[in-house]
């Protein structure tokens, strides 16, 4: 699931950066990848709407990273939880 996030974000920008600021395709999977994983960008950009663009993507990009982490470290945590009896309910026994 987190692989499928990643791509899908990954496919949004390359996209994005393709046809909004005319790059080719390798040039948009570098920034695409650059952005996604908080790099920053590669090129510099000289189209109003891929400026537009970039600043979308960069705020996507955060959430997109923030909710990967949270599909991956879920069954990480929650079974941290169970090996040391910890229980998240807050009824009092």
């Amino acid at each position: 699931m987190g692989l499928a996030i990643v791509l899908a974000s990954l496919f949004v920008g390359v996209v994005g950066y393709h046809f909004t600021e005319g790059m080719n395709w390798l040039d948009s999977l570098l920034n695409a990848s650059m952005i996604l994983s908080g790099m920053g960008p590669v090129q510099d950009l000289h189209h109003n709407a891929a400026k537009w663009f970039a600043s979308f993507y960069a705020l996507f990009s955060g959430v997109a990273f923030i909710t990967t982490a949270g599909v991956i470290f879920a069954p990480v945590v929650h079974r941290f939880l169970h090996k040391f009896h910890l229980e998240m309910d807050s009824r009092k026994k």
